[in-house]
């Protein structure tokens, strides 16, 4: 049963969130319960960030290491997809989101807390995504955000923090907003905020830069069933896979990406986001379905990858909609098992190769030479039927004066 008296609070141990357990202590008289997870983000350890909500005054703080769920679950899917919103972006956060308001659910039913608290303002998505997966999960728990709902803005919150002798030093010297996990890193805000601006070195940290790149890396990916098993021949978990992707590729600088983002509050933000392991495994995975994929079906998943993505983005990844498209996805990846050879170098990922005894290519139907399977006999058949309905338009067309005008070439 709910302790009318608790709050579970997504701790992450930056400002926000650490001013928002004695906020919410002083405004609502509950106890705070922190909870932390470690979805690849790198920086502090949980132990840190523990004891930091403790100090902040958390009456309890519940961490977890959630790397290979988070690579297993989430980012797998997402590479399934080839998920990319707006046809740029690998989803950074807004997959970690459903995982991270999961275990808040969990925590809240292990603490017996009725509440749940986020750290999100009123402009971004995150704020979205975390109260419909809680709703989606348990729909009797309510969600509360103290920055969003009093309008805390971050000079009011140091000076708070300084007031209360919070331990906060480490989070008032980055001007970014920042947001980052295995699967990639979101920056934002600061003087980015002006698109005009070109990002400058210190916005980056997960990528190299492209211009000055080290001698070209070949690696060859081997999949099985749509996910990375090898890499260079050595067996790799989903998060082994990422994480060494994120090492090569970021040191060429690849998987950087600069946009404004259509959000879905109804603002046009200016993000900047590296996804160097994202962005390279995905080139690979489609170059994989390129080759593995019906015709048919392979038109098809372009188009439900392209929703998938929204949906994703826009808070869905519970819905009924997407679990559907799930299981067309799913489907989809059975033969999708082979290897890819890849180039990196300077900012780029390019296939140079791929094999797969599932493959759909056929040497004997594709090559122009001798051994050539292909009756070319049949084409004349199969245009003169494929052609027919153009044919009767364009008789039509011409019955009532409308054809298609050809121009005079004629030469004076």
């Amino acid at each position: 049963m709910a302790d009318n008296s608790r709050i579970v609070l997504a701790y992450s141990g930056g400002l926000d969130t650490s001013v928002a357990i004695s906020y919410l202590k002083e405004r609502t008289g509950k106890d705070v319960v922190a909870v932390s997870l470690d979805v690849g983000q790198g920086g502090e350890s949980l132990e840190t960030i523990r004891n930091r909500a403790l100090a902040c005054g958390a009456v309890e703080a519940y961490v977890v290491d959630a790397r290979d769920e988070f690579a297993s679950e989430y980012c797998m899917k997402a590479l399934k997809a080839n998920a990319m919103y707006e046809g740029v972006y690998p989803l950074v956060s807004a997959i970690s989101r459903p995982l991270i308001s999961k275990h808040l659910v969990r925590a809240a039913h292990q603490f017996g807390a009725d509440t749940i608290s986020h750290g999100c303002t009123g402009k971004g998505n995150d704020q979205v995504r975390f109260e419909v997966s809680i709703a989606s999960i348990d729909p009797t728990l309510k969600a509360i955000s103290p920055i969003r709902d009093l309008s805390l803005t971050r000079d009011v919150e140091i000076a708070f923090a300084k007031e209360h002798k919070l331990p906060i030093e480490q989070t008032e010297k980055s001007p970014y907003s920042i947001d980052q996990n295995v699967w990639g890193r979101a920056i934002e805000t600061g003087f980015l905020e002006d698109p005009w601006n070109a990002p400058t070195k210190d916005c980056y940290t997960y990528t190299d830069d492209p211009a000055f790149p080290p001698v070209e890396d070949e690696v060859v990916i081997e999949f099985k069933e749509g996910v990375p098993v090898k890499i260079d021949g050595r067996d790799v978990t989903p998060l082994q896979a990422i994480e060494e992707m994120n090492r090569r590729a970021g040191a060429q600088g690849i998987g950087r990406i600069d946009l404004i983002e259509d959000r879905l509050v109804g603002i046009k933000s200016r993000e900047l986001y590296e996804a160097p392991g994202a962005v390279a495994l995905i080139t690979a995975h489609q170059e994989l379905e390129n080759c593995c994929l019906e015709r048919e079906q392979h038109r098809i998943k372009r188009d439900i990858d392209k929703r998938w993505a929204e949906l994703v983005y826009d808070a869905q990844w519970f819905s009924p909609a997407t679990q559907s498209l799930n299981a067309f996805i799913e489907d989809t990846q059975k033969y999708v098992s082979g290897e890819i050879r890849m180039v990196l170098h300077g900012g780029r990922a390019v296939v140079t190769g791929r094999r797969s005894d599932a493959s759909l290519y056929d040497y004997k139907l594709a090559t122009y030479d001798s051994g050539d399977t292909f009756d070319q006999k049949s084409s004349n058949g199969f245009i003169d039927i494929y052609g027919l309905p153009s044919r009767v338009a364009a008789a039509r067309d011409i019955k009532f004066g409308n054809a298609i005008e050809v121009p005079d070439n004629t030469v004076e």
